[in-house]
């Protein structure tokens, strides 16, 4: 197909359903064109294409739920796709054709915006498709949260999984446990250098942050009105320490404590035997519902230690009155606990592959961070999956040899690692394929405390985790996906994206 479609002063967008969801997929094309050119493309209800114009209709004849068909032509752009996210999708498509310099947020003089002609037919490969970010180690504030957004859906992923407790630092504000944000979101310094090397040494400076409640609120909207759905995680039975330092009584031995300095695991964790700690839980949990609309909540449940829960009387009681083996078991019975209370409140939980252990919650999906295994395993009990494994999809971990680059918490990743990943275990029967869900990356901040520095180790990667989550494993080619990211990376030089420019190849397997 030959030829351009050229928007005008005299284009429109026209819905053929007319709803707040189709709009918002409307209006995002609208504010798109109005950067370069000044002029806001009017949207209207219609039931047939215009000359000149972009023609947008849900169609039930398209199978999948995300999926879409953009035709473009030199007289009319027609998108039509199975729902409102579809829809959204074909838009950055459209957005991708476009001249960088539609990302620009001022008017550039003389600017002719137009898309070429062609039919393009997509659909994801997966229906979960997420980026994570550790807000607890470094905080990054509410307009780097929404950039990040931004980036997320850029590239057709729908999940943004938002890691708002550990132990260094309470990130979300709770109105009956005021003292969370007070105490627990500041610590009184941070460690400089790495964690695994000693001795340490230490900044001396206060550090910390949290979002209100009402920040929180527009964040959501935010994702929103981006078709990406926030899942909050609270951490817990263990990374608990921050929390603990606000309320030390609801630790096992009483502390007191302080928001930890430093990187790692910490053995000061909930206990398990106290009720006040199921009430503390309970009490966070329903303001965290009452924040977030999306039908998942994180409860973490990785890397708990155990040492604690072994010498206090009133876990071995717990242990013995509910006829637990271990305390392995205990753990189960505490995510299990808590898995009860979400669901009566409509909700589902999600954990990192440690809630396993002991025997999984009935419905818990399971996050697959430490390899393969758990997530396999947690398929074949019929659990739903995302896959996540550390050696794949940690953008914490150094991309290049690591002599010349800024601190990272260790590990080798390329951009040609990232993108060969399948997220299919071949070790699962076809029947229990159904559960894995998708693909998410994670971001974790210990070593990451700037806006540049998350874009440095978060991008191009990023964009290699959101193709594997859209992409069917036979159609991906990493040499193929290197020319289109040439082009690609001058949209993110407009857009001030700092992203890696460095070797992209996995230089170590061919040593």
């Amino acid at each position: 197909m030959n030829g351009d479609f050229v928007f005008t002063t005299k284009s429109r967008i026209i819905l053929s359903t007319f709803n707040d969801e189709t709009l918002l997929a409307a209006d995002f094309l609208s504010h798109l064109v109005a950067n370069p050119t000044g002029f806001k493309t009017k949207v209207a209800e219609g039931k047939k294409p215009e000359s000149g114009s972009v023609f947008m209709m849900l169609d039930t004849a398209i199978k999948d739920k995300e999926g879409y068909v953009l035709t473009i032509t030199p007289k009319k752009i027609i998108i039509k796709a199975k729902s409102a996210p579809g829809l959204f999708y074909a838009v950055q498509t459209i957005r991708q054709l476009m001249p960088v310099d539609v990302e620009k947020p001022f008017v550039v003089e003389g600017f002719r915006l137009a898309v070429p002609a062609c039919e393009i037919k997509d659909a994801p490969r997966f229906a979960y498709r997420g980026m994570h970010l550790d807000v607890c180690r470094h905080f990054f504030p509410p307009g780097d949260v929404k950039r990040y957004i931004d980036m997320i859906a850029l590239h057709k992923m729908n999940t943004f999984h938002w890691h708002l407790t550990d132990d260094q630092g309470w990130r979300i504000e709770i109105k009956k446990y005021p003292r969370l944000t007070e105490v627990g979101a500041f610590r009184k310094e941070t460690l400089v250098g790495h964690d695994g090397k000693q001795p340490f040494v230490y900044d001396g400076k206060p550090y910390g942050g949290f979002y209100t409640q009402d920040e929180i609120r527009d964040i959501v909207a935010y994702a929103k009105s981006k078709f990406v759905t926030i899942i909050p995680e609270i951490e817990m039975p263990g990374h608990a320490l921050a929390a603990l330092a606000a309320y030390p009584a609801l630790s096992c031995t009483g502390g007191p404590f302080d928001v930890y300095t430093r990187w790692g695991v910490v053995d000061d964790v909930y206990c398990a035997g106290k009720e006040e700690t199921f009430n503390f839980l309970e009490d966070v949990l329903t303001e965290v519902i009452g924040l977030f609309p999306g039908k998942y909540i994180h409860i973490g449940g990785d890397e708990c230690p155990k040492t604690r829960w072994e010498k206090c009387p009133l876990c071995q009681k717990r242990i013995k009155a509910e006829g637990l083996k271990d305390e392995q078991e205990l753990q189960s019975y505490f995510i299990r606990r808590i898995e009860k209370f979400l669901n009566s409140k409509g909700r589902k939980i999600i954990g990192w592959d440690e809630i396993l252990e002991g025997g999984l919650a009935p419905e818990a999906a399971v996050m697959s961070w430490r390899g393969t295994d758990g997530g396999i395993a947690a398929a074949q009990q019929k659990h739903d999956v995302i896959m996540t494994p550390g050696e794949y999809v940690y953008l914490d971990h150094y991309q290049c040899e690591p002599a010349d680059q800024p601190l990272a918490i260790g590990g080798y990743l390329p951009l040609e690692r990232v993108y060969s990943y399948n997220p299919m275990p071949s070790e699962l029967k076809s029947e229990e394929q159904k559960y894995i869900l998708g693909i998410q990356g994670n971001v974790w901040t210990e070593y990451i405390g700037t806006r540049d520095y998350l874009d440095y180790m978060t991008y191009p990667r990023m964009i290699a985790i959101a193709e594997t989550g859209w992409t069917q494993d036979r159609l991906k080619d990493f040499d193929d996906f290197l020319a289109r990211f040439e082009a690609s990376g001058k949209r993110y030089d407009v857009m001030g994206i700092n992203y890696f420019k460095g070797e992209y190849r996995d230089t170590r397997a061919v040593r």
